[in-house]
């Protein structure tokens, strides 16, 4: 049920994300909102960093997770999962499984208002961060303000 997703399902996988993105709209700040919310290109040059790996159910992917190894650290990127899908476990069997592919530090990010994410990373074993403006800097490549509006969620090397 669980696949490295190849550039050639590019399509599948901007679909699931922009549709789970969707829970974001009039949640998360207002400038930092666009349709849709990762354009295909930003998918594009997402994929040549990181490693999908995808949720299927009879030839359709249902949900995404990105892997990113980063000096000392994995980035768990883009856990979507469609929103009619959602509440039946494939977020967390998605993130069961990238946990299990390192012994690294994990490290998520994710909007501070965006508290059911929060939530499910917490349930999942996550603990927020106190220096998240920190981490934000050193490992991803976000805006000044998408790091004042964000939190950052780990979990230790296991």
């Amino acid at each position: 049920m669980i696949r490295i997703c190849k550039p050639s399902g590019r399509e599948s996988i901007y679909r699931v994300i922009n549709d789970a993105a969707l829970t974001y709209r009039d949640v998360i700040p207002s400038d930092r909102w666009h349709e849709p919310y990762m354009p295909l290109a930003e998918l594009k040059r997402e994929m040549k960093e990181m490693t999908f790996f995808g949720w299927e159910e009879e030839g359709m992917l249902l949900g995404v997770i990105g892997f990113q190894p980063v000096g000392d650290v994995v980035l768990i990127r883009h856990t979507y999962v469609f929103r009619d899908q959602q509440r039946r476990g494939i977020g967390s069997s998605l993130l069961s499984y990238a946990k299990g592919l390192t012994k690294k530090r994990l490290l998520v990010g994710t909007w501070s208002d965006a508290t059911w994410a929060i939530r499910f990373y917490e349930k999942n074993g996550f603990r927020l961060l106190p220096n998240k403006d920190e981490l934000l800097r050193r490992y991803w490549h976000v805006p000044p303000r998408q790091i004042e509006t964000s939190v950052v969620l780990g979990l230790e090397s296991r």
